[in-house]
């Protein structure tokens, strides 16, 4: 096959799978660490720790997807037929899926190390910090957490890699139709396409482990806080964003809002019975930011059942600043925002902010 040249992208994925593999084999070196949640600088250090061990976890997989799937569509095209052009691509994407099939079950061991670690650390700052009676053992919706966390961020990579792989076939579909219209020959096609493959299966999310660990370790540390709560005895918390230069509109806005721990409590209850990642993210939804055509201002907003609930427009923008969370002019109650759901954190890709109990 004619391949064009590794770009850095791939030479630094390959790079690190060699560093890890150097790190925790032949050197034996301790590259596993406890996370600690509590604190904004110990968020950042686990989002990052977690990021780590899942790419170690996931190896090589998603280039070894690409290999495969290239391999498969390194043919003259010239000589195919439509409905052959069709089975190649759909053999493309079977040789890639089944690469890609092994990250899901690739992740489970450290995320659910992970998970342990969240709840562990969650406690031990809630009793430390925030002076909560707390037993030193975990109750039991902190182990139906950790159970859930993890059985719902795989079912979300799982989506996501079969979304990459639904891009690289529509692009490879484009590729070949269009190269021929064109009159291109085999070596030309073929390194189209193993742009397109690189691209949607390695290139698409640089920062996607990132965001996958920020998301688990922000969601179960929530959980784990609202469980804490209960045991306490505590009946309503506030949302505690972190002030600072990188805060977004989102956590400035929702900074100070209070919330009920029983209902908290009961949304974690209903997102337990769902496995489909879209059903989730309907109940537990991020909170999207546009400019309003009619104002120019920027809104804050949830998609719902195919519903925009609006519920703030910024009136004064602090983003880039520290300890100033802007004006706003707020669209929705506590009580609407509860019901939209976004009565606790993670409400972005990223987002560090957490609760506190109201004592």
């Amino acid at each position: 096959m004619c391949t064009a040249p590794a770009d850095s992208l791939l030479l630094l994925h390959e790079a690190r799978a060699v560093a890890d593999t150097l790190l925790g084999d032949v050197l034996r070196l301790p590259v596993a660490k406890a996370l600690d949640v509590g604190t904004a600088a110990g968020m950042d250090r686990a989002v990052a720790l977690l990021a780590a061990r899942l790419r170690r976890a996931v190896g090589r997989a998603d280039v070894d997807a690409m290999r495969e799937a290239v391999a498969v569509l390194d043919v003259d095209w010239r000589m195919t037929t439509a409905a052959q052009r069709r089975r190649l691509v759909a053999q493309a994407l079977e040789a890639a899926g089944r690469q890609t099939a092994l990250i899901p079950s690739r992740i489970q061991a450290p995320l659910g190390d992970a998970a342990e670690e969240v709840v562990a650390s969650t406690r031990s700052h809630a009793r430390r910090e925030q002076g909560l009676a707390l037993a030193a053992r975990f109750n039991a919706v902190d182990r139906r957490i950790a159970q859930h966390i993890v059985r719902t961020q795989g079912n979300f990579v799982r989506d996501e890699y079969g979304r990459r792989l639904d891009a690289f076939g529509q692009e490879a579909r484009r590729f070949v139709a269009e190269g021929l219209e064109a009159g291109l020959g085999r070596g030309d096609i073929a390194e189209s396409l193993e742009r397109a493959a690189r691209g949607a299966l390695i290139e698409r999310a640089p920062f996607y482990w990132e965001v996958v660990a920020s998301h688990f370790i922000a969601q179960g540390r929530s959980f784990t806080q609202v469980s804490s709560y209960a045991e306490a005895g505590i009946h309503r918390y506030r949302i505690e964003a972190v002030l600072d230069e990188a805060t977004t509109q989102v956590c400035r806005f929702l900074h100070g809002k209070t919330f009920s721990v029983g209902e908290a409590l009961q949304r974690f209850e209903r997102l337990e019975s769902l496995e489909r990642p879209e059903d989730v993210k309907q109940e537990l939804p991020w909170v999207r930011e546009r400019l309003d055509a009619d104002t120019g201002r920027a809104l804050l907003y949830v998609n719902r059942g195919g519903q925009q609930t609006r519920l703030a427009e910024v009136l004064r923008s602090a983003a880039g600043t520290r300890d100033d969370v802007g004006e706003f002019r707020a669209l929705a109650s506590d009580r609407q925002l509860a019901d939209a759901g976004v009565g606790f954190p993670p409400y972005h890709g990223l987002c560090r902010t957490t609760t506190l109990a109201i004592t």
